[in-house]
């Protein structure tokens, strides 16, 4: 058991997110949190580099800033991850389909379970 005050001191710690690229660039430990996942989407192969066709319209992305804390309110580690601006697309124009490469725990029960 742990004493009520103990768990009101964790659960008022509060952090600021970064929400500006310009402010990231000044900051040492956000630099280096942008080059790791740099860094691991080349790793990954997570993208091509390609040409941009002139009908189409470019996707931007962005950076997205978070500060991961410990049990115990201390710092574990800063992440940065690139994200795509998928939300300015429209539909009809900019895609027909959308669908997620992405399996659900339910679903590979399901698979498991029906294989045995």
């Amino acid at each position: 058991m742990r004493l009520l005050s103990e768990i009101y001191e964790t659960c008022n710690f509060v952090t600021m997110e970064l929400e500006s690229f310009e402010a990231a660039t000044k900051q040492e430990v956000w630099v280096k949190a942008m080059k790791e996942e740099i860094t691991m989407i080349e790793k990954n192969k997570t993208w091509d580099l390609v040409d941009h066709l002139q009908d189409k319209e470019v996707i931007r992305v962005k950076w997205v800033y978070k500060t991961k804390l410990n049990f115990d309110g201390s710092i574990q580690k800063h992440k940065a991850k690139l994200v795509a601006k998928g939300y300015a697309q429209l539909p009809g124009i900019d895609y027909n389909e959308t669908f997620a490469l992405v399996a659900r725990l339910d679903t590979i029960r399901a698979f498991v379970a029906l294989a045995a």
